[in-house]
């Protein structure tokens, strides 16, 4: 009863509060004009699409980036994929990564539906998939209860549930929690995710592993930046990466020190949203660096248009971040000096960089945890640390990162083969 009287006044507040939804996007949408394009895919409305694919919704850039292995093993299959997203990050990614197969009707991409249960009835009637899997932890009420009304498995996948979520969703009416039981199931990353999950009610919980270990590299970017490499010889590098709005001025602090000392080195600074590209630009001078944008210096093929020299290189560009983290010694993973905690380590280790992030790791709660025992990450508490850390001894070694990534792969068989496993369970059913 909790649950379905929740859902009626998320409808209400839906209904209400549409208007302001518009002017979200339309607000978002004169920094990106791709937020106002498609419209109407936000209400359901689908150009033609493949039918009975298997539904992929990759909100942003991240989860995109977290399908794309599994996409790859489903479409080896023989599989249909349409994803959704709600980003334009998300969304051109997608489209740049997948472009041969959008071409050969393989892939198709849209906007996700806003979060009510006409417009998913649209979306459900335009596309009808076998399956829905929602990446890492979305829960929309809307879009699960819409999928369970109209007999769609939807299934969160490469799933987790941070300690800190799990504690704030278990007080009260346990909201959140309600909602994640009505999915069909998830696919999660680790025995301990599988325990809390099955401890909240979800049903038909399988552990399959964490998706970005599997993770392709463009060649392309590690091979620009092994010919730029050079340029760097003189000092060490170290890229901050996936930089978020609210801890600039902890990693300019570090920054600071390190170019006061005996060994200054070259700075990688690669905010995560493109929409702050500008305004870190401002930032890096401001603090009294001189800074070479990658848009200027660099041609389409990461190869110098001039001799440049410059504190630090920022990393204004999208889709490139393993030529960043290539060019690195060390690197830092940004969002672990913000509340809403750090973000992927699992692209530097790709490329076998040792990772510093700040306290905040609830997010990344796996693999941190068990890259921080085979001594490939750490945390840091503040700036003087990091400057600390960032300028001492090496604490890892190539081999030790090696070893790490090896013992996580393989998620990506492992998740197609479940969930093509479950997509025949319906259609048996059926």
């Amino acid at each position: 009863m909790i649950l379905w009287v929740f859902l009626l006044l998320y409808h209400v507040l839906w209904v209400l509060l549409l208007p302001l939804v518009m002017v979200y996007l339309w607000h978002r949408g004169r920094r990106d004009r791709d937020y106002l394009m498609h419209l109407s895919e936000r209400f359901g409305s689908l150009p033609a699409v493949p039918q009975n694919s298997i539904w992929i919704h990759a909100v942003s850039l991240g989860e995109l980036r977290s399908a794309v292995p599994l996409a790859r093993a489903l479409l080896a299959k023989g599989e249909t994929i349409l994803f959704t997203h709600f980003t334009p990050a998300g969304r051109r990614e997608a489209e740049r990564v997948f472009a041969a197969d959008i071409a050969a009707g393989h892939v198709a991409v849209v906007w996700v539906p806003l979060d009510m249960i006409w417009t998913y009835w649209r979306f459900f009637r335009a596309t009808k998939p076998k399956i829905g899997l929602t990446m890492e932890v979305e829960i929309w009420p809307a879009m699960v209860l819409a999928a369970r009304m109209f007999g769609v498995p939807l299934y969160m996948c490469n799933a987790q549930y941070p300690s800190k979520s799990l504690t704030r969703d278990s007080t009260k009416l346990r909201v959140r929690q309600r909602i994640m039981g009505q999915f069909a199931g998830a696919f999660v990353k680790s025995q301990l995710q599988a325990e809390r999950f099955e401890g909240v009610g979800v049903p038909n919980v399988q552990i399959t592993g964490e998706l970005r270990f599997d993770q392709p590299i463009q060649t392309r970017l590690l091979d620009a930046a092994s010919a730029l490499r050079p340029k760097f010889t003189d000092r060490p590098v170290v890229t901050f990466a996936s930089v978020v709005e609210g801890e600039d001025d902890i990693y300019l602090t570090a920054i600071k020190a390190l170019m006061d000392s005996d060994a200054p080195p070259h700075i990688i600074y690669v905010p995560r949203a493109p929409e702050r590209f500008d305004a870190t630009a401002d930032l890096l001078r401001e603090a009294g660096l001189t800074v070479a944008r990658r848009s200027d210096v660099l041609d389409e093929h990461l190869t110098p248009t001039t001799d440049w020299t410059a504190d630090v290189l920022l990393g204004d560009s999208m889709g490139e971040m393993y030529f960043y983290l290539s060019l690195a010694d060390r690197v830092v993973v940004g969002g672990g000096f913000h509340h809403h905690g750090a973000h992927n380590i699992i692209e530097p280790l790709a490329v076998r960089k040792p990772v510093l992030t700040g306290p905040v790791t609830y997010t990344i709660e796996y693999p941190f945890a068990e890259a921080e025992a085979a001594g490939v990450a750490q945390s840091v508490p503040d700036a003087q640390a990091l400057a600390m850390a960032l300028s001492g001894p090496d604490w890892t070694s190539e081999a030790d990162m090696a070893d790490f990534m090896a013992a996580h792969s393989g998620a990506a068989t492992r998740t197609a083969e479940a969930i093509l496993r479950e997509a025949a369970k319906v259609s048996t059913r059926l």
